[in-house]
């Protein structure tokens, strides 16, 4: 056995990312074997039967071998409390358990320690778990699960039901008769062992085999990986029947990640253009599918490991620069040639180390690999052994340097969604709310006109004597003499007044009324209320918008006139719908290439755009500024209009609309995508505008400067259909950070950013949606997303996790669009099939 061989530094940059520690060469090839590491040691096989602990704390790295075993050590696990320390280890002969301070006494006093034997001749184990309180061992050996007794050195029960070698078991932390299991029959199982039942088992996830598996006790979900590079996160929570939360593609996540520090400029140590290549996920996987799982890019397979969970605890320096949250929960995948950290809110590739960027390095082809965090020093440290050769390595990783190398740039300045200064004269938003008078020179014709309105004989005026008058009759005389008893002004004194909107039983979950929109099915497009809560509007698939009372008054499925205020029409299916910020004005966009602007009060049109210059149909316009501006998606470009509303018309001339409109600002995308969605504040003012590109892409605009702020590419896998904000509500009060959120929806999911990092925060994927745009919301508190769905059900999340909080159910088709009332905690649902649903609090 080799002595502890420290790696010198050769560049600043490598030696603050990672130090190779200890290194060693073993008499066998430990590539396929399940390590371990906890705060104190990192255990592994050396010489094949031998069990060697390598001390992670202090200077001296204490090493620990201990001698029982007979075969090679195929799987090796640390006990869970800290005092007795138990390590256990299994080979084809034994499964053994270790006193790690009985072992330190018995070498003090010059003994040879030894092992408790807990079982003989289980076959060939893959994998070991110690249940929370270290009285049970989990060992999965062929297509079986044993469960042994840590005390009476017996087998208490044996799982049987899987069709495959059993590749990883978990011990549920909450849940102490729970035990999750893997195998080669691509499916996993629940079970119980204290009954030795089976509570649950999957379908077939996927046509290659699940390989590793961890349980995160904070989010209460479990993460599976399987052979084809693809990681599965299902739901532990207790009502949610293990339902997958995320589907993530390793291969296609970490070329997104290259792609991004590319376009960002961020290089890595070797070459960061080269794309990163997964095929296989396991922890200890068998031989037989490392074997046959192979890339077309590389000439030897490349494997992943799950192997821990853990938080990355940053400066505030780094947290401003890294990671917008406290403390982001992450997770380390390892593969045979990378380091990936994995955070479980957003599902995103926070940083990868690759092994050939450090030349230094013993291991640069992994086989097996385990990570231990720790929280004191923040420094990780990872054991890796040699897939080809004999060595095993332990190194030492410093995640915040390694995220800080990584890290892609910002925008120059910190851009947020309130107006933080005066707007610039330069700026498109800029116009004068004062009219200059007109001086005009003194001519001829004005002393004229000013002498007209004299009289021209008398210079006074002259009284008419009335002969051809008809005599004058009072047909009207005011009461001056009423008292007035103050019911009238406290009747509109309480009518103004306005209640906050309540926090506390704010989910709007019991389904209270559902009415058709419709003598025929058509499908509602959109749905908006208005900033005061008292009315809805909604668009329709049949050209038609109607406007409603919030609490959609009127009988169930009764007839379209009995609970509507009015109705507007298009010549195409409308596509958007937008109220103004005083509620006086509805703004509508359709498929007939036109924009409406139409008067609640009036019940008509107000003004008409056709902008046939469009290369399709506007999909969505608003109202921006306080109302001053209208902005629209016009192909690649964003256009700003003036308009000017007439609303003194004449009677006799009403087809005649004297109502104006002007473009004053255009700008394309950096890219020259077309325009998919877009997304402004208009109650208040901002400067901020958000589009989405058909490119993926998310741009956000600064019109108070007039150009793009920044382009985040690879956003999301599809296109954006949709965008919200947080805008707030009138009738809660917000901290002005959290108007910097904003969702973005997709086929795949919804993604929560924060404008401040530019950063996807969190993902929602536990709603099925992908064929139909369905839409979502925010709510008023801003804790809460609704979502729509193709399962007939409508999700409610909570902004701090991924799966879902409450499912709505009781609708007839395809959920096309959520609002919440920004008054009440109400939620108004819409249906392929022309329904709303209206869902209030228990």
């Amino acid at each position: 056995m080799e002595e502890p061989q420290e790696i010198p530094s050769t560049g600043g940059c490598e030696s603050d990312i990672v130090t190779e520690k200890y290194v060693v060469d073993s008499k066998e090839c430990a590539s396929h074997v399940q390590l371990a590491c906890n705060a104190q040691f990192c255990a592994f096989p050396l010489d094949g039967n031998q069990l060697c602990l390598w001390g992670c704390r202090g200077p001296s790295h204490q090493l620990l071998i201990l001698q029982g075993h007979l075969q090679s050590i195929t799987a090796v696990a640390f006990g869970n409390r800290e005092t007795p320390p138990l390590i256990c280890s299994a080979s084809q002969d034994f499964v053994m358990m270790w006193n790690l301070e009985e072992c330190r006494e018995k070498i003090i006093q010059g003994l040879l320690p030894r092992g408790t034997v807990m079982s003989t001749l289980l076959g060939k184990v893959l994998c070991l778990r110690f249940s929370p309180d270290d009285h049970v061992i989990a060992v999965g050996s062929g297509n079986t699960i044993f469960m042994l007794d840590v005390k009476g050195h017996s087998v208490l029960v044996e799982l049987e039901g899987h069709q495959g070698s059993v590749t990883a078991v978990e011990f549920c932390p909450w849940q102490a008769h729970m035990l999750i299991s893997l195998s080669e029959d691509r499916s996993f199982k629940v079970w119980d062992h204290f009954m030795g039942s089976l509570i649950f088992s999957s379908s077939i996830l996927t046509a290659y085999p699940l390989l590793s598996l961890l349980i995160d006790e904070e989010s209460k979900q479990l993460v599976t990986g399987c052979a084809d590079g693809q990681l599965w996160v299902f739901s532990l929570i207790e009502g949610h029947h293990y339902r997958c939360v995320a589907h993530v593609d390793l291969r296609k996540k970490s070329e997104t990640f290259v792609t991004r520090r590319v376009k960002s400029g961020v290089h890595s140590l070797a070459d960061a253009t080269t794309s990163i290549h997964l095929a296989t996920i396991s922890r200890s996987p068998p031989l037989s599918c490392i074997t046959g799982a192979t890339s077309s890019i590389n000439p030897f397979p490349q494997f992943v490991f799950i192997v821990d969970g853990f938080k990355l605890f940053l400066s505030v320096l780094e947290q401003k620069l890294l990671l917008s949250a406290e403390n982001t929960r992450c997770l380390w995948i390892g593969s045979s040639t990378e380091l990936f950290i994995f955070n479980l809110a957003n599902f995103e590739m926070e940083a990868v180390l690759r092994f050939k960027d450090f030349r230094s390095l013993s291991v640069q082809v992994a086989g097996s690999c385990a990570v231990m965090s720790e929280t004191i020093n923040r420094k990780a440290y990872c054991l890796l052994t040699s897939m080809f050769e004999n060595k095993i390595a332990v190194l030492e990783i410093s995640p915040a340097a390694l995220l800080r190398s990584q890290q892609c740039l910002g925008p120059g300045k910190a851009l947020s969604v309130l107006a933080s200064s005066c707007v610039l004269p330069t700026s498109p938003l800029y116009f004068r709310t004062v009219k200059e008078k007109r001086t005009k020179p003194a001519t001829q014709k004005q002393s004229a006109a000013v002498t007209e309105d004299r009289p021209v004989v008398f210079h006074t005026k002259v009284k008419s004597s009335g002969y051809a008058l008809a005599p004058h009759v009072t047909m009207f005389s005011p009461k001056t003499n009423i008292k007035k008893d103050g019911k009238r002004s406290l009747k509109c004194k309480n009518s103004c007044k306005r209640e906050e909107y309540p926090l506390e039983n704010s989910l709007p979950s019991r389904l209270s009324k559902q009415v058709a929109m419709a003598q025929e099915p058509a499908a509602v497009s959109c749905i908006r209320y208005s900033g005061n809560g008292q009315s809805l509007a909604c668009g329709l698939a049949n050209h038609l918008s109607l406007v409603l009372d919030a609490s959609l008054s009127g009988t169930p499925k009764c007839s379209l006139v009995e609970h509507c205020f009015f109705s507007f029409g298009h010549d195409g299916a409308v596509s958007s719908i937008c109220w103004s910020h005083d509620g006086r004005w509805l703004l509508s966009a359709a498929r007939d290439w036109t924009l409406r602007v139409w008067s609640v009060r009036r019940k008509e049109i107000m003004l008409l755009l056709v902008i046939d210059e469009l290369p399709q149909p506007v999909q969505t316009a608003q109202f921006y500024y306080m109302d001053t501006f209208i902005l629209l998606p016009c192909g690649p470009e964003l256009w700003l209009l003036k308009y000017r509303l007439d609303t003194c018309k004449d009677e006799l001339k009403r087809h005649k609309l004297k109502s104006s409109y002007k473009l004053i600002y255009r700008v394309s995308l950096s890219n020259a995508a077309d325009v998919t969605t877009l997304s402004a504040v208009n109650d208040f003012y901002s400067y901020i505008v958000l589009t989405a590109g058909r490119d993926r892409t998310l741009e956000v605009f600064d019109l108070n400067a007039g150009c793009s702020a920044v382009v985040i590419a690879e956003a999301h896998s599809r296109p954006v259909h949709q965008i919200c904000q947080n805008t707030g509500s009138s009738f809660m009060t917000q901290l002005s950070q959290a108007y910097n959120l904003f969702l973005t929806a997709i086929g795949d999911g919804v993604g929560l950013w924060d404008l401040r990092t530019l950063r996807c925060e969190r993902r929602f994927q536990g709603h099925p949606n992908r064929c139909y745009p369905c839409g979502m919301a925010l709510s008023p508190c801003d804790r809460f997303v609704a979502c729509g769905a193709e399962d007939r059900h409508a999700y409610l999340y909570e902004l701090g996790s991924s799966a879902f909080y409450h499912r709505l159910a009781g609708h007839t088709d395809t959920i096309t669009a959520v609002a919440f009332n920004p008054a009440a905690p109400q939620l108004i649902t819409a249906t392929l099939d022309g329904k709303l649903q209206l869902f209030l609090p228990e």
